[in-house]
C-alpha cells in the first residue's frame, strides 16, 4: 500500500493529504437545509450534510492530492447515521483514486485490537462470508499500549496490503507531558520510533514500509531527528496551518529528493471558505475555496521540499 501512497504523490508532486473532519459549522447553510428538509434536524440529517459536504470537497480537489485522512470521530458523533457517511465518504474517495488514511487512532490489547484491525483495515467472516466492514487504505495507530496493540494490524497489513502510521511524537502542546520524558538515553518518542523501524523491516515495498509515523509538524527539530532515525517510515505530519505548521517548517520531514513524509491539513482546508483569505468565495462556492487552498497549500511545501 505505501507504494501506491508514494505512487500517488510522485505523479502529483503533492506530498499533502486533506483531513475530512466535519464539524456543522464548517458545512453551508443550504447544504444543512437541504439535509434537515429530507431527514429533519435529526442525526440522519446531520450525516446527510456531512456526506455531501465531503463530496463536494473531494470533487473540487481530488485531482491534485494524492490521499485524504477522515478523522473517525467527526462521524461517530453523529451516531450510527454519522458512521454511515464515514463509510460513505471512504468509498467515495476510494472511488475517486484517492487513498485513504482512517484517523481512528485505535490501540488496545488481544482480541480488541485484532478487531479493531479487521474491522478498519481488514475483513471479518460471518458465516461462509467475509467481509471488509469500513476498508479503508490505511490507519493511525496508538502504539502506547505496547506490540500486543499494534501486532494485529501489523498482521493485517500482512494479509490484506494495508498500512498503518504509529504515533511517535503528536502535534498538540501536551505532548510532551509523556512523549518527551526520558528513561535512560533515549525519550519515549525516540523508543517508539525504534520499534516503528522494528515493526516496519517485514513490511517494506522498496525503499518505505508499510509502517509509518506520525509526527507533528509543530515540531520542526524533532521531524528533523526522526527523519534520520527512522529512514524507511513515511511521516505523516499534522500540525500544518491551524496548528501553526508551515511549509519552511518541513523541510527536515523529508528525504532529499521530497519523499518521505505527507503534510496533512484539515480545517485550513475543507472550512476555507469561512476565512478571510477565501471569502470571495463564499459559501455558494466552498467547493472552489477548498480547492484554492490546496493549491495554496502545494506552492507553499513545494517551494520547501522541491
Amino acid at each position: 500500500m505505501i507504494q501506491k501512497l508514494v505512487k500517488a504523490i510522485s505523479e502529483k508532486k503533492a506530498p499533502v493529504v486533506v483531513g475530512l473532519d466535519p464539524m456543522l459549522d464548517y458545512i453551508p447553510a443550504a447544504i444543512k437545509a437541504d439535509a434537515f428538509q429530507k431527514y429533519g434536524e435529526t442525526l440522519e440529517g446531520a450525516a446527510e450534510a456531512v456526506f455531501v459536504f465531503n463530496k463536494e470537497i473531494v470533487d473540487a480537489a481530488s485531482d491534485l492530492i494524492p490521499a485524504v485522512k477522515p478523522q473517525i470521530a467527526m462521524y461517530e458523533q453523529f451516531g450510527v447515521p454519522g458512521l454511515q457517511a464515514y463509510k460513505k465518504t471512504v468509498d467515495y474517495c476510494q472511488e475517486k483514486g484517492l487513498v485513504v488514511i482512517a484517523d481512528i487512532k485505535r490501540g488496545d490489547i488481544g482480541s480488541t485490537s485484532g478487531a479493531y484491525a479487521a474491522g478498519h483495515l481488514g475483513a471479518v467472516k460471518v458465516g461462509g462470508n467475509t467481509f471488509a466492514p469500513f476498508d479503508a487504505d490505511m490507519a493511525t495507530v496508538n502504539p502506547y499500549l505496547g506490540s500486543d496493540g499494534v501486532n494485529p494490524f501489523l498482521e493485517v497489513c500482512k494479509t490484506c496490503d494495508k498500512g498503518i502510521f504509529v504515533l511517535v511524537k503528536t502535534s498538540n502542546p501536551s505532548s510532551g507531558e509523556f512523549q518527551d520524558r526520558s528513561f535512560g538515553d533515549v525519550t519515549l518518542y525516540e523508543a517508539v520510533a525504534d520499534r516503528v523501524n522494528a515493526w516496519g523491516s517485514d513490511l517494506m515495498e522498496g525503499e518505505y514500509s508499510n509502517v509509518g509515523a506520525v509526527v507533528g509538524a509543530t515540531y520542526p527539530e524533532m521531524g528533523r531527528e526522526l527523519r534520520a532515525r527512522m529512514p524507511h517510515a513515511y511521516i505523516l505530519v499534522p500540525g500544518y496551518g491551524a496548528q501553526g505548521g508551515t511549509g519552511k517548517d518541513l523541510a527536515g520531514f523529508f528525504h532529499k529528493d521530497g519523499l518521505g513524509a505527507i503534510v496533512n491539513s484539515s480545517r485550513g482546508i475543507i472550512a476555507a471558505w469561512k476565512q478571510d483569505k477565501y471569502k470571495e468565495f463564499g459559501e455558494a462556492k466552498f467547493g472552489e475555496a477548498s480547492r484554492k487552498a490546496v493549491q495554496d497549500m502545494l506552492d507553499d511545501i513545494r517551494a520547501a521540499v522541491y
